[in-house]
């Protein structure tokens, strides 16, 4: 008799020292952290001839044409704030220690059917209490920055200079 394995517990959300949530790639998402180490802000798009469409979250087939077949197109990181929220309370240690930060939804300029979450940040780099949240607007022009957290380039956002 074979004695019995108890399957291991799926993997906890990596966390950085600072105890932030990071993003765990997988298969089909892992093209989009690469590109962003590189900061490119790029999106999956089906690359069957008849279709081309762009879709996000990154996933194997087509939700439009069934095409198994895809490509990462560069955007211009450039975008619109479409909705935000500001967290109440923070709940882990290192959100607490930031608060009152924002979570946006930014709507991409060139594929206004995908929209990113991220924070609003003041500059590349900066905490995410960084911007007044006085500043926070609806349909506010923004550009996409990447910031360095846990070995990650992780996309954040700063106002559009006009």
């Amino acid at each position: 008799m074979q004695p019995t394995t108890t399957p291991a517990p799926p993997a906890a959300p990596a966390t950085t020292p600072e105890e932030l949530l990071l993003p765990v790639p997988d298969g089909d998402g892992a093209p989009f952290w690469e590109y962003a180490a590189q900061g490119e802000l790029r999106v999956q798009a089906c690359a069957a001839p008849a279709c081309g469409k762009l879709r996000f979250p990154p996933r194997p087939c087509c939700p439009h044409c069934r095409s198994f077949d895809s490509e990462w197109r560069l955007m211009s990181g450039r975008g619109r704030i479409w909705s935000y929220v500001r967290p109440h309370p923070p709940l882990l240690p290192a959100y607490a220690a930031q608060a009152p930060y924002n979570v946006i939804l930014v709507e991409l300029a060139d594929a206004p059917q995908i929209r990113l979450v991220g924070n609003l940040v003041t500059s590349p780099g900066a905490p995410l209490d960084s911007m007044d949240p006085a500043r926070l607007r609806i349909g506010a022009r923004v550009q996409v920055v990447f910031t360095e957290t846990g070995g990650m380039a992780v996309p954040r956002w700063v106002l559009e200079k006009s």
